[in-house]
């Protein structure tokens, strides 16, 4: 074996990157290109009146406009599930209904970008206007109860936590929001379609190729045969690009209807109306405990904002079920429909936002207890999972708490709220559990060993800038013995080995899973090869005393023993020799699977101002086998760096009387930039862990987001002697 796998091997796709050279769906060169400009609507309840496109129809430049009154019918499908991507279900430009304010209306097609947006400018629209519905407060009397949500189970009970909490000798109870938040990718949702005869060509900046086919042939009414979807590269996501949104069909149905390429690509504005957000959250924790600190009762429930004509949940109480032991627990959950877009999953979908919660009431209970936050944890540490009763597959959690806290100094804590001082700035420090459920999905790949000893293995996957590429090339240069740089990982495009949505943080598993077993398949085709010709080294060597190294195959204990890929293909008269390998998860239910970690962190709070200032982060997470060290700790630290906005500055404000999103630009809603980061130290449990996949991968995407923004929140506590539940924690909720 080589044994790249775990090393920090840089970025495959770094040179690309850094020239210029990558290009992203918006990028893509296509003759007799035109462009497409969407008009959304300016009200957030009612309908169109009357909508003129005449004076913009006659702009210079302008191919044609489309509105409801002409066009083509789009069939709706559902919003969230296994049956494509998710998005709305809701079919743009089939009647003149608004239900949120930025919805699609029309779409203006001419020959360049700027003549589009100037004839999009001209389309006059009169409304009968209804008042919105914009505040989930004060509509929670039209609140609704989730008993599931897609795979996840919402309403949970386990004996009575009800009655065990009314008896609590020591009780937490408390009340924590979040708001609602979008996710702000640098390279906005991008849309190139392209008709030839019946079939539609689609370069999407999309997470899930496949999905995105199949949903987008549901709605377009044709055969998912005739769509083909192309994804090289996407700048950033976060999850709103798992969905299929109204741009795409937009870009289909004019490139369809004026005979040629058409281009959507959202404004930034767009972007905070058209493609989903995280939904605004309200949570209860109720905890019970003996003055010992053993957990009691455990009730978690809440409500979260969904729009008018879907269905999406906050799945926030996942993790309590996930945490800690505690033999009374309960959890529910209602959505408010309200005159919004609809949510969508934006990163570590309900556990980011649930573990604020939880994690912030854990340390609650801990200053009740006068205990320290790690002591209670260690106290009710989870054995098995709680609620299923069954071991993990494996869990390093205790092992996170004690490298970090070495590693942050928590030793030297006083516990005092407000004690620790730098001459005038209060210092705080805090910490809070991580954890993320473990996914693998079904996955597929073909592997290629060519005459020169070349390597090419493909899955329709995505690339969203995690290293897919890279780590699939490193998996794959393990399992044959070769470079490196002599594997070239294709991807993105639905002609392609199918492959699931870039989600869950499952690629690693489920691609990876999937690639390393075409390696291998395709390993044992070149030594059947072998093993059958007398000619060869190997003739006749079983395959339990090989072993692969140097582009070499050769006996374990003899290495002169052996010949390369290349030396057997040539024999053969073979130019390439491949195989394929489907991957499907390992249903193993006898085993719990989730990444874990510990988040420790420092602030600095200027008593006068309020400001809040991370000094110091530091992580430790167990996440199975560590593919690639230097992309595994990228995608903990953005992960961190996403919790720190959510901790101290991320908030979508919308005007509770238009429904309108006041603070739709990079100006005004605000995201951390390098001033707000300090040093963020990752360190990493390898986990062996036989029973996650063959390759023993959990994943790193989002458990890093998880924890963070409750041991902010700890630490501000910690500094001040304020408990803040209401995020964002900025200066006015200090001071």
């Amino acid at each position: 074996m080589n044994q790249t796998i775990g090393k920090p091997i840089n970025r495959v796709d770094g040179r690309l990157k850094v020239t210029g050279d990558a290009k992203y769906s918006g990028e893509i060169p296509l003759e007799n290109i035109a462009y497409g400009v969407i008009i959304t609507s300016t009200i957030a309840r009612g309908r169109i009146k009357h909508i003129d496109t005449s004076v913009a129809q006659k702009s210079s430049g302008v191919i044609g406009i489309i509105t409801h009154l002409d066009a083509p019918k789009l069939y709706a499908r559902p919003n969230f599930g296994h049956e494509g991507a998710a998005g709305e279900k809701l079919a743009p430009l089939q009647n003149p209904t608004i239900h949120y304010s930025g919805q699609a209306i029309g779409v203006a097609i001419a020959d360049t970008l700027e003549r589009a947006t100037y004839a999009a400018s001209l389309v006059k629209v009169d409304y009968e206007v209804e008042t919105p519905l914009t505040e989930m407060g004060k509509e929670r009397n039209r609140a609704y109860p989730i008993k599931k949500f897609v795979e996840f189970t919402v309403e949970f009970a386990l004996g009575d936590a009800d009655a065990e909490f009314a008896k609590a000798e020591v009780k937490i109870e408390a009340t924590y929001t979040t708001p609602t938040e979008h996710h702000n990718p640098m390279e906005p949702h991008a849309t190139a379609a392209v008709w030839e005869g019946e079939n539609l060509t689609v370069y999407d900046s999309t997470q899930y190729i496949f999905g995105m086919r199949e949903g987008l042939a549901k709605m377009l009414g044709i055969p998912h045969a005739n769509v083909r979807v192309l994804c090289k590269f996407i700048g950033g996501s976060f999850g709103c690009k798992y969905g299929l949104w109204a741009h795409t069909p937009l870009a289909a149905i004019a490139a369809r209807q004026f005979c040629r390429p058409v281009k959507i690509v959202l404004t930034r504005e767009q972007m905070f109306g058209l493609v989903g957000h995280r939904s605004e959250t309200e949570q209860q924790i109720k905890l019970g405990a003996t003055p010992d600190g053993r957990l009691t009762a455990l009730i978690h429930q809440g409500i979260s904002q969904t729009s008018i004509f879907d269905e999406f949940v906050e799945t926030f109480t996942t993790t309590s079920r996930t945490m800690y032991a505690v033999p009374n627990l309960r959890t529910a959950q209602s959505v408010v429909p309200l005159n919004k877009g609809t949510p969508t999953i934006m990163r570590a979908p309900g556990e980011s936002v649930g573990t604020f919660a939880l994690e912030s009431a854990m340390d609650e209970l801990a200053w009740a207890l006068k205990l320290d936050p790690i002591e209670l944890r260690l106290r009710n540490y989870a054995e098995v999972h709680p609620a299923r009763q069954v071991p993990w597959s494996s869990k390093s959690l205790k092992e996170c708490y004690a490298l970090a806290a070495e590693k942050f100094g928590w030793s030297r804590r006083t516990p005092e709220p407000g004690s620790m001082r730098d001459d005038r700035y209060l210092i705080g420090m805090g910490m809070a559990s991580a954890c993320f459920p473990m996914e693998h999905f079904p996955a597929s790949a073909i592997a290629r060993i060519f005459a020169d000893g070349s390597v090419v293995v493909q899955s329709g996957s995505q690339e969203i800038g995690t290293g897919t590429a890279t780590v699939m090339a490193q998996l794959t240069a393990d399992v044959l013995g070769v470079p490196v740089e002599k594997v070239r990982f294709e991807f993105g495009d639905t002609e392609l080995a199918r492959s699931p949505g870039t989600v869950g943080s499952g690629t690693a598993a489920s691609v990876g899973t999937a690639v390393h077993g075409a390696a291998k398949a395709v390993r044992a085709k070149v030594l059947a090869l072998a093993q059958k010709d007398p000619n060869s080294p190997l003739y006749a060597v079983p395959e339990t005393d090989i072993e692969t190294s140097q582009e070499r195959i050769f006996v374990k204990n003899d290495s002169a023993k052996g010949e390369t890929y290349q030396a057997v293909l040539a024999r053969h008269n073979l130019q390439q020799i491949d195989a394929s390998f489907d991957a499907k998860p390992q249903e193993e239910e006898e085993f719990a699977k989730c990444s874990f970690g510990a988040h420790f962190v420092e602030v600095r709070v200027d008593p006068e101002l309020g400001e809040v200032r991370l000094t110091r982060v530091v992580g430790a997470f167990a996440a199975g086998r560590i593919l690639n060290e230097k992309t595994a700790r990228s995608q903990i630290s953005g992960a961190t760096i996403m919790g720190i906005g959510m901790a101290l500055h991320e908030e979508t404000i919308t005007d509770p009387h238009t429904g309108r999103i006041v603070n739709d630009n990079l100006a005004e809603y605000h995201l951390p930039v390098n001033a707000d980061i300090p040093p963020i130290d990752i360190y990493f449990i390898d986990e062996v862990d036989t029973h996650v996949n063959p390759i023993g991968v959990k994943g790193a995407g989002e458990v890093g987001i998880t924890g963070i923004i409750a041991a902010i929140a700890n630490a501000v506590y910690h500094a001040t002697g304020k408990r803040i539940r209401d995020l964002p924690i900025t200066p006015d909720k200090l001071l």
